[in-house]
């Protein structure tokens, strides 16, 4: 069993990050949370959690031992693939997520691609116990959802207009800091201008 991996960051992308250790170059399932602690060219350690399938060995890397430890409940959960679980990381941050358990709010949950009414429920019933832990890692607000969402739509429209993902992800990042109210339409058309 691979418990963490220390190499360095060989490609990456918000989804997965290629470490080279000594000439090989593993290929580890990421959340978008560790993605933006990482940069390619440099050395990273990531705590690593393997899933042996019949039709895979897949490896899962996370920056802090808290993101590891949230992932492996959220697949405990009937009906949680390792995919939804990292979509849910990185569409909501550990303390919010945990609120959304301990509060009864699986509509926050919902809001998460590929997390369905009876996921959410089932996420919060299995779950309600084992997350208090987490609940208070640091504040941070229920928002992030609905950022992401906007900014997910809006990259996926300008991929339509042949625009890379990568040249127009750092530009929305900073216009939603500064404009967190932002839709679709207006955020699109900023990323525009600022190419």
């Amino acid at each position: 069993m691979i418990n963490f991996l220390r190499g360095k960051v060989h490609e990456l992308t918000p989804a997965y990050a290629i470490l080279d250790i000594n000439g090989i170059g593993y290929y580890v399932g990421i959340s978008l949370q560790t993605s933006q602690k990482l940069s390619q060219g440099s050395e990273a350690f990531l705590y690593t959690q393997q899933i042996f399938r019949e039709d895979a060995q897949l490896l899962f890397g996370f920056s802090t031992l808290t993101e590891k430890e949230v992932f492996n409940l959220l697949i405990s959960v009937n009906g949680v693939g390792a995919v939804s679980a990292l979509i849910l990381l990185s569409s909501l941050d550990i303390p919010d997520i945990a609120s959304a358990v301990l509060n009864n709010q699986s509509v926050v949950l919902q809001k998460v691609k590929g997390i369905g009414a009876k996921t959410a429920e089932r996420i919060i019933v299995d779950l309600r116990d084992k997350m208090l832990k987490y609940s208070d890692v640091n504040e941070a607000s229920l928002n992030n959802v609905v950022d992401n969402k906007i900014k997910e739509e809006a990259l996926s429209a300008l991929e339509v207009l042949g625009i890379s993902r990568k040249m127009s992800e750092k530009i929305a990042d900073k216009i939603i800091k500064s404009d967190p109210e932002i839709n679709i339409e207006t955020l699109v058309k900023q990323i525009l201008k600022s190419i």
